[in-house]
């Protein structure tokens, strides 16, 4: 049977203590917790031993000092180094890695700690260090659900966790995929800024304008996500044919202002097929069966 710490007295060792790490940290020693820190460069530990953190000499001392062992690193090659000193003084912890990389190294290193004998976590902070311990940041985890199980409580002090799987890779794919979406989105914007600017209009006015126009998009995206699971596509934001007689308009307004009009092109190019297919009925998430045949 897992047996569950108690949440507010459970010992941890935060390994690496850059922003993020010590960030992590400090939530932690504010909550009470009995707290290990270790850091390649001793001296970053200094305010956080301050604030009434342990320091340890070196990383395998501060992984025997507790039961669950967190890691935050600035990549992958700084985790093997670390992980590489730590060697079996692993064994019987739980490993809780939130250094952010691909889903194949996050793979690799469930495969490391199981051979050492850990049960291992990956996960990721999707927000700022000055955010955490809110429950507006979103902490995904996937790989031991035993870990999970055992110190959610704990962890739920960073943030809001949410489990997706015994594949350890599935949490990159949610972080990595979450941050695609939200760069994808404001490069887009910075050119459409760069078009209103063009054309004279004040960008600060248009984009406060935009913010308060996208409190549709929750429940848009979510439909979205819905009709693409299930190869069935309703005319979201309406039918293809009439959206795609708007798209020449937009792609020739960018080109005439030398703006970027890429993305733009090719949801012309998307929606002109989808349409010359006799699919002019469905909506904008019918462009998704298009994207496999994409390099």
């Amino acid at each position: 049977m897992t047996t569950t710490p108690d949440a507010s007295s459970a010992p941890i060792t935060v390994l690496g203590l850059g922003d993020m790490g010590s960030a992590i940290a400090r939530v932690f020693i504010d909550r009470g917790h009995p707290t290990t820190v270790w850091n390649r460069t001793a001296s970053k530990s200094a305010p956080l031993v301050e604030a009434g953190a342990s320091p340890a000499e070196t990383a395998a001392e501060a992984v025997a000092a507790s039961p669950l062992v967190v890691l935050c690193v600035l990549d992958y090659e700084a985790v093997d180094a670390v992980l590489s000193s730590v060697g079996d003084a692993i064994s019987g912890r739980a490993l809780v890695n939130v250094t952010s990389g691909s889903p194949s190294r996050a793979r690799a290193t469930q495969q490391w700690a199981s051979e050492h004998g850990a049960e291992y976590l990956d996960g990721g902070v999707m927000g700022d260090p000055p955010d955490l311990g809110s429950g507006q940041v979103m902490l995904p985890y996937s790989g031991s659900r035993t870990a999970f199980d055992t110190h959610e409580a704990t962890l739920r002090e960073l943030g809001t966790p949410t489990y997706h799987g015994t594949d350890a890779g599935l949490a990159s794919v949610e972080f990595m995929a979450q941050v695609a979406v939200g760069y994808e989105l404001l490069i887009g914007f910075l050119h459409t800024l760069r078009l209103v600017h063009k054309e004279g209009g004040d960008v600060a006015e248009f984009a406060e304008r935009v913010a308060g126009s996208v409190s549709d998009y929750p429940a848009l995206l979510t439909a979205i996500g819905e009709a693409v699971r299930d190869g069935e596509y309703p005319p979201d934001l309406g039918p293809l044919s009439v959206q795609s007689a708007l798209m020449g308009d937009l792609v020739d307004h960018r080109q005439s202002l030398g703006v970027d009009s890429v993305r733009m092109r090719e949801v012309k190019e998307l929606m002109d097929k989808r349409v010359a297919d006799g699919h002019g009925d469905q909506g904008f998430s019918s462009l998704s069966a298009l994207l496999d045949n994409q390099q």
